[in-house]
């Protein structure tokens, strides 16, 4: 029990062999990772019985200032220098112009219609994290009138806008795999100091894609039986979260036409009352605790009629509800 909620512990994962991809090491193994490039090997390298790394260079003892190292040499205990050392941008996206919006695919531009709407939910001086998928599109629709400092679970705190082609860095993704850029005041550092931040109760909001909501604010977004995913990431953490506003962004309605706001989930769940407020191409939803929906906003050209027959549960309607997005 830690402040009042229950917890499962669980025994720490260690491993035969650990193995790490380093930028720099010296020949006594001391480590050195690059950017976002820390994520989970610095943990990682310290739950081996026998760590090995493959690093980009190898360098003299001496090489590497000692408030540099983020792995020091105890914990590693073979490296090799790849003779082909490649790196991969697995999902390379750059920066796009106002201008190339309109002719993208309608889908995306739907999407880009629920992402400017959201990014009206950031305030001055917020820590925010912007989950996998839509939800990363925000930043590249804050106000340039305020600062947000935004997070990615595997270890970026102050992330810019998808880069232009000329600033690519392959160690610099985020945690859906996209390329990214850090502001100035940025920093990046493992992914067990990242969840720490996330369970520490240090970040304002965290805004998520949804694959189902609850009319109570229950959040479904992991997974879908019978498909191959790489794993839940960390949204289970983010919506657990006790001091963090949970807003959801997603389509309203599913490919089929069928609601994804609901009376009850029917896919594996999330997190169970976490949801505060839920974005769709259509409307603007608050959770209110231990009563339900409440129609907040429209989306141009849609009617309180129109919602009630796309959403599968009942919901109130605000007195000043209006089209605003």
């Amino acid at each position: 029990m830690f402040g009042g909620r229950k917890y499962l512990m669980e025994e720490g994962i260690t491993g035969d062999f650990a193995l790490i991809k380093a930028w720099k090491a010296d020949e006594l193994g001391n480590l050195v990772f690059k950017y976002a490039g820390n994520n989970f090997n610095a943990p990682m390298a310290t739950a081996g019985k026998i760590t090995i790394v493959e690093a980009e260079e190898i360098v003299p003892v001496g090489e590497l200032g000692p408030d540099n190292i983020h792995i020091p040499g105890i914990h590693v205990h073979r490296v090799i220098k790849g003779e082909v050392y490649e790196k991969r941008i697995e999902k390379l996206t750059l920066r796009r112009s106002s201008s190339d919006e309109g002719a993208l695919p309608a889908s995306m531009q739907q999407r880009i219609h629920i992402i400017k709407r959201a990014a009206r939910e950031f305030k001055d001086g917020m820590y925010v994290n912007l989950g996998i998928g839509m939800p990363v599109l925000a930043s590249n629709y804050i106000d340039p009138n305020i600062t947000v400092h935004l997070q990615s679970e595997n270890g970026i705190l102050g992330m810019g806008p998808f880069p232009r082609a000329e600033e690519v860095d392959a160690d610099l993704v985020n945690a859906g795999k996209e390329s990214v850029t850090v502001l100035p005041g940025g920093s990046c550092f493992s992914s067990d100091v990242s969840f720490g931040m996330i369970r520490g109760n240090r970040l304002d909001m965290t805004i998520l894609g949804g694959m189902q909501v609850s009319q109570f604010g229950d959040l479904s977004n992991w997974v879908v039986p019978g498909k191959i995913i790489k794993g839940m990431g960390g949204a289970m953490d983010l919506v657990a979260a006790t001091n963090s506003r949970v807003v959801v962004t997603m389509t309203h309605n599913d490919k089929n036409g069928g609601p994804k706001i609901l009376q009850e989930n029917t896919l594996p769940l999330t997190g169970v009352k976490c949801v505060d407020r839920i974005i769709t191409d259509k409307c603007v939803f608050d959770v209110v605790p231990g009563k339900g929906l409440l129609l907040r906003e429209l989306s141009h050209g849609k009617t309180v009629e129109e919602i009630r027959a796309s959403t599968g549960c009942e919901f109130d309607v605000a007195s000043d509800v209006a089209e605003t997005y």
